[in-house]
């Protein structure tokens, strides 16, 4: 790719590797430091607590996509994975990449999607950590590249609402309407006033 792409998507760079670093140094250390299966089940495999009854540090290993759906499906998910990266480059123009904060939002997705494709070729399933509980509620497992993919998609969703929600509003102005100045009264005044000499003269 020529240099001027390399300058014009750097913001897109920039936060696609900073996703992809935290995404793969806080999994190797799980990977090295929890050994895989430990989640929050019972005291025979404890997890690290972080905050009691609400979020802990695990070690799972998800086969599928998000929620555990697709499961035995690695090598294909990590393939889409791919063509997705792939595909957000070649239509680059129609995200409006230019634009630095769809640069930001597309580079949080490519830095997650990259990142859990790493685990597939490397483990043949994606290493989840994160574990939030909401009372009696689980929250499934995550990662940092799984965050970086939800707030990527939520920044573009949202970016688009404000730009067709800007747009509508223009186009609810009535165009062509003429609005009567303060100088037009007074303007009328002295006509008037004009007409009122002559007659008088």
């Amino acid at each position: 790719m020529s240099r001027a792409f390399h300058f014009a998507y750097g913001r897109l760079g920039l936060t696609a590797l900073i996703v992809l670093l935290l995404d793969q140094l806080t999994k190797s250390w799980i990977v090295s430091r929890i050994p895989q299966g430990t989640f929050v089940i019972g005291p025979e495999s404890p997890p690290y607590t972080v905050i009691p009854d609400f979020f802990y540090i695990v070690h799972v290993g998800n086969p599928g996509a998000a929620w555990g759906i697709f499961e035995g499906y690695g090598l294909a998910l990590a393939i889409l994975g791919i063509l997705a990266v792939v595909a957000i480059l070649i239509f680059r123009k129609h995200f409006e990449l230019h634009r630095p904060l769809m640069q930001y939002a597309f580079g949080l997705l490519i830095g997650g999607i990259i990142g859990n494709i790493i685990d597939r070729l490397r483990f043949g399933h994606v290493v989840d950590f994160l574990d939030f509980h909401f009372g009696s509620y689980r929250y499934p497992s995550f990662n940092v590249a799984d965050s970086g993919i939800t707030v990527g998609v939520a920044i573009y969703i949202l970016a688009g609402l404000f730009d067709w929600k800007r747009t509508f509003c223009k186009s609810a102005t009535p165009q062509g309407t003429e609005v009567e100045t303060p100088e037009q009264p007074q303007a009328s005044a002295q006509a008037q006033h004009d007409d009122e000499t002559d007659h008088k003269g």
